[in-house]
């Protein structure tokens, strides 16, 4: 049980390790025990050297030994023989551990109800009761959020302002405020940081938090999320659901269940029958055409999942086969990662008219590139490869992207890739929408490390 713990967390990281207290704290670029031996004592060697560099100690270091603190192993060096500037490492277990099954853990998933909707509510007495879209009113417009009132009438985000419109006559659109916004979740997330540190966000307005040991000593995490929702109702004037389970994938699920402003539980014992009757749609990470797929395989629901071998699976789905295998069966490994790295760095806009000519084309990508680049330098991050989006009038999508052999230096680098991507499709055949500029491949500026995340959630 211990062994599949860490073999799935992922959390190991290497190039930065440090001793204290008995403990190996470590940080930054994540190593897999999955290619580990058993010790004669009862521990777990890996095959595979680390990069050794003391560094101070850090909140994801912090975050990382209470994890290992909960499930009962200590990291320590081994082997005593530095060969360039390399360390070997295991895990070492209590003696006890071998025959102690590993205690479910306690996974709280928090989403705010309709949240930049509530908060131009909140400020703005006349609002509330009545259906209140953010976003653009233009024909142009897109809506960002809709409160509880229109979703009534089928007003949700990503919705065309001029159908939404038409959805509810009623509406009433309001700008967007993110600044606002931002600071409100941080002080939602301020409320987290009470009871853990592991917190994992997904967006400003929802997050994963593992409280298996949490910082206030509670053996329920039901009581934890009934006082995070309270704390935050109090402090901002909001409202938020919760869903608590065993693993990410069922707590967000849980979240779900009783919304806005409820509170929903998964137990172990609860979970592969909830997962029997969910139909397939309703699963996270299932998109809709996947769902298609899956109904035109005669797969509706998690028990037709759950009947699926995984040979099949990873033959019809790819590598998302064994993720869909193991959900079916109500099992979810994947830790709660405080301090996700972000993946890529992106920025678009929709114009009021639609563009034809390439010059006008890019001028705009001058300016995006402008934009993505003052992220770039308030993180400290750069990007190797640059992505074009094109949204035609018709909503057809083309994105093109170029990996550059080295990361982008200045602004007008990213604005000559994004050139350079456009021109193979001007002239264009029909009028464009939209153009997104996107840099992944990030490094961090200070140190010369790349990231190369091994999962994302959606946001």
């Amino acid at each position: 049980m211990y062994y599949n713990y860490f073999r799935y967390a992922k959390v190991f990281p290497i190039a930065a390790l440090r001793l204290r207290g008995g403990y190996l704290f470590c940080e930054t670029n994540p190593i897999w025990l999955t290619d580990c031996t058993r010790s004669q004592d009862g521990g777990l060697c890996t095959r595979q050297p680390v990069d050794f560099h003391p560094l101070p100690l850090t909140r994801r270091a912090r975050c990382l030994m209470l994890r290992i603190e909960q499930a009962g192993w200590r990291l320590e060096e081994v082997g005593g023989e530095r060969q360039d500037n390399r360390w070997e490492t295991r895990a070492a277990m209590p003696a006890a551990a071998e025959a102690a099954p590993l205690p479910p853990r306690k996974i709280i998933h928090i989403d705010m109800d309709a949240f930049y909707a509530s908060i131009e509510q909140r400020d703005n007495v006349e609002l509330r009761g009545k259906p209140v879209a953010v976003g653009g009113s233009s024909a142009r417009g897109v809506v960002a959020a809709a409160s509880y009132e229109a979703r009534r009438f089928g007003v949700r985000s990503a919705l065309p302002s001029v159908t939404a419109k038409r959805k509810c006559p009623d509406l009433i659109f309001v700008k967007p405020r993110f600044e606002v916004y931002k600071q409100v979740s941080r002080e939602i997330r301020a409320i987290f940081a009470r009871y853990t540190p592991l917190i994992e966000p997904l967006s400003l307005d929802e997050a994963y938090l593992d409280v298996t040991g949490n910082l206030k000593g509670m053996s329920s995490a039901t009581g934890i999320a009934k006082d995070i929702r309270a704390a935050i109702r109090a402090e901002t004037g909001l409202t938020a659901s919760a869903g608590v389970s065993y693993n990410k994938f069922l707590a967000k699920l849980a979240s779900d269940e009783n919304k806005p402003d409820g509170l929903f539980v998964i137990t172990p014992d609860m979970g592969p029958g909830f997962i029997e009757a969910l139909p397939v749609a309703k699963f996270h990470g299932v998109g809709p055409a996947t769902s298609a797929k899956m109904n035109r395989l005669g797969i509706h629901n998690g028990l037709d999942l759950r009947a699926c071998d995984l040979p099949f699976l990873i033959k019809v789905f790819g590598k998302a086969g064994r993720f869909y295998y193991w959900i079916a069966r109500g099992v979810d490994d994947r830790p709660v990662r405080a301090d996700r790295i972000r993946k890529s760095i992106g920025t678009e806009t929709t114009f009021l008219e639609d563009l034809t000519s390439f010059e006008a084309m890019r001028d705009v990508l001058a300016e995006l590139a402008a934009k993505a680049w003052r992220y770039c330098e308030a993180a400290k991050m750069r990007g190797r490869t640059v992505t074009l989006k094109v949204k035609y009038s018709d909503f057809q999508i083309v994105t093109r992207s170029r990996t550059l052999p080295a990361a982008i230096a200045c602004v007008e680098d990213i604005r000559e890739a994004g050139i350079t991507l456009l021109a193979p499709l001007m002239p264009p055949l029909k009028g464009v929408r939209l153009l997104g500029l996107t840099l992944s491949n990030l490094e961090d500026e200070s140190m010369g490390v790349a990231y190369h995340p091994q999962m994302s959630l959606a946001l």
